[in-house]
């Protein structure tokens, strides 16, 4: 038997590592989880994408009673950037997610299925997407691509 070894690398930031633009691109991120339509879970995420457009899309979670209707914040904003600017590129998004009853410190990737979506979108412009993802509180992570965070992307190029 073989075996492979699989590593991801992020880098672990504080706000006061964040740029100007990822500091305004967080600020984005949290308006946009305030909007979030979460009566069941109750747990908001907010994203903000920044397109190479200079526009910044936001989208935050919307659940539904039946549950699997409801949509990832993340797969909100992306959507709508594809469907609205869809020769702009991605260049970074910026994800924060807690719960209703306290502020989280640890930080949270998107799903599984959210994941897919942004490998989508990143096989289809070619460059990566930069993605910086935290809690409501504390430290923040950055991957420079979605492969770091799914090494394994199922894509296009499987089919």
């Amino acid at each position: 038997m073989k075996q492979i070894i699989i590593q991801s690398i992020l880098s672990i930031l504080s706000k006061q590592d964040l740029t100007l633009q990822e500091k305004e691109l967080m600020q984005q991120a949290f308006e946009a989880r305030s909007k979030a339509y979460a009566p069941y879970s109750k747990f908001t995420v907010g994203v903000a994408i920044l397109l190479d457009n200079g526009v910044v899309v936001q989208g935050s979670n919307q659940e539904n009673a039946a549950y699997p209707s409801g949509l990832c914040a993340e797969r909100v904003a992306i959507y709508y950037a594809g469907a609205n600017y869809p020769t702009s590129k991605m260049v970074k998004m910026f994800i924060t997610a807690s719960p209703h009853d306290r502020n989280l410190q640890e930080p949270i990737p998107p799903c599984g299925s959210c994941r897919q979506a942004i490998a989508e979108y990143e096989m289809k412009q070619d460059i990566p997407i930069e993605i910086l993802f935290m809690g409501a509180e504390g430290p923040i992570y950055k991957s420079d691509s979605l492969k770091n965070i799914l090494p394994l992307v199922f894509d296009k190029n499987h089919l």
